[in-house]
């Protein structure tokens, strides 16, 4: 459960940060965005805020019903795996997919790791 925890508040605030600095439209990420074909126009949405939801479920689901940090970490492996396709499909190998591949991880291990899957 401890682990559980730790990664579930790490894959967090990474989505926190990402998620912000889309909404934001953050100007270092706007190259590699566009390298990838991801138009401006979705970094609000659907792109920033659902790593902010995403974040946010998890945060809830730790602290209420873990039903819901379930529900973020699969939404969040779905999200990322989409993320590094469209980077693949591009052929953009910055430093951006590299952060998908990373953030994909992490929401991979966080729902690895969730107590409410285990089996027994």
């Amino acid at each position: 459960m401890a682990a559980y925890t730790v990664v579930a508040l790490v894959t967090a605030a990474a989505n926190l940060f990402s998620g912000t600095c889309a909404v934001v439209h953050f100007r270092p990420i706007l190259p590699g965005m566009a390298r990838a074909g991801v138009p401006t126009s979705w970094l609000t949405f659907p792109i920033g805020v659902l790593k902010l939801a995403g974040a946010l479920g998890l945060l809830a689901g730790l602290v209420t019903w873990s039903g819901l940090g379930t529900a973020a970490a699969a939404g969040l492996v779905v999200f990322f795996a989409c993320a590094v396709y469209t980077h693949l499909l591009a052929r953009d190998y910055s430093a951006q997919f590299g952060l998908a591949i990373g953030l994909l991880a992490l929401a991979a291990t966080t729902l690895a790791l969730d107590p409410a899957l285990s089996v027994g």
